[in-house]
This record gives structure tokens, sequence and C-alpha cells, in this order.
């Protein structure tokens, strides 16, 4: 199923009814489009004058120190790789809508999460959680269920996955061996557990795109 912009915003507002806070999961594989659905979904949602933040779930990388003594630096990006405990507090602390919560941001081009970088306010109706990893029925990502008022999945067919992640990885200026085992050795091979391994999404979406 694809949905446009609107109809997906459609839908979070008439689910959202008189709540003060509503939570969305937007999930899928690496290169699905979750980030742009996310930042886009925001933007709709300030246009018809409703308060949103995205929370990525990008923030809650563990360490470079920490996956290097774990032997997980190359697999960066897996399941594994995420302080999971830490994310599950704050999405429950967000949830509450009670008082302002720090969360962290990513930063890419040092590959570090950075602590308390953003504030979440009691008054931000829509918060708008993305992540590979948000609907996976695996412990303890599993942990989630149940902490949403709605999910969304995208899911692209194989192949797109494939060049969306091939190009991301020539944007960032690995070189073919760099690029090879990016996609091969660790993106794609976190894509085919996603999809295998996740609940069902209330919404679900093969393609989103901007335009």
């Amino acid at each position: 199923m694809n949905l446009s912009l609107a109809a997906i915003a459609d839908r979070l507002i008439e689910k959202a009814g008189g709540f003060q806070r509503f939570l969305v999961a937007i999930a899928g594989p690496p290169g699905a489009g979750k980030s742009t659905l996310a930042d886009a979904l925001q933007a709709e949602l300030t246009r018809r004058g409703e308060t949103s933040a995205v929370l990525p779930m990008d923030g809650f990388h563990m360490d470079n120190g920490i996956l290097e003594e774990r032997g997980l630096l190359k697999r960066k990006g897996a399941p594994e790789t995420f302080d999971v405990r830490t994310f599950i507090d704050i999405v429950s602390a967000v949830r509450r809508a009670d008082e302002e919560v720090l969360v962290p941001v990513f930063d890419r081009a040092r590959e570090i999460a950075i602590a308390s970088a953003r504030a979440i306010t009691p008054d931000t109706r829509f918060i708008l959680a993305e992540g590979n990893y948000l609907l996976l029925d695996e412990a303890p990502w599993s942990r989630l269920a149940g902490l949403f008022d709605l999910t969304i999945f995208v899911g692209p067919p194989y192949a797109v996955l494939e060049e969306r992640l091939r190009q991301r990885w020539v944007h960032y200026g690995l070189d073919v061996a760099g690029i090879e085992w990016k996609l091969y050795g660790n993106d794609l091979p976190n894509g085919k557990r996603i999809l295998d391994n996740s609940r069902p999404a209330d919404i679900a979406i093969e393609i989103f795109e901007t335009a």
C-alpha cells in the first residue's frame, strides 16, 4: 500500500483525537525512507497547526569504544549495537508528557551520539519516533510493543534498498570495498532481519517518496 503524505497525516490526526500526546513509530530497513517520511510528516503536521517532534533511534548508538571492545564496530547499526534500555526509558518518559525530556542526537559526521542534545517539551503533541528496529519482534526490542499509539512500516523491495544504500555510501565517500562490506556485510543482512522479524504495522508502505 502506498498512501499520500496527506492521507497519513489524516490518519494520525483522526486517531489522536483529543490526546495530549500521541506516539508514532516509523520503522523499516535501512535505506527505506523512514527519516524522509518522519521529516515530511512533521512538516505536514506543522502546516496543519499541530506540534510535533522527530525522535530518531540513531541517537542511541553505543559509543564506538564499547563497540570495538565487543567486536561489534564493523556491525554498527545492527540491533545489538544500540542502547535499547535507554531508548525504552526515553520513549516511556516522552509518552507520559508530564515534563521536558532531553534526548540524544546522532552526529553522523563524527559517528557519535551526543547526549541531552535536544529537548522535547510536554506541549508537543505528536512524537514521530523513527528507526530500523522499532517493530522488531526480538528481545529487548520487543519491549517497545505497546508504547506506540500508531505504527508505520516502510519496506521497499530488496532491489530498491540495495540501490539506495549503495548511493548512500557513495555519498559518504567510501571506496568500492568499503561499500561492498557496508551493503552485504551489514546493511542488507540487517534489512532482511527487519523484514522477516518485525511485528505487523497499522500502516504498511512499500515506498515513500516526497514527490
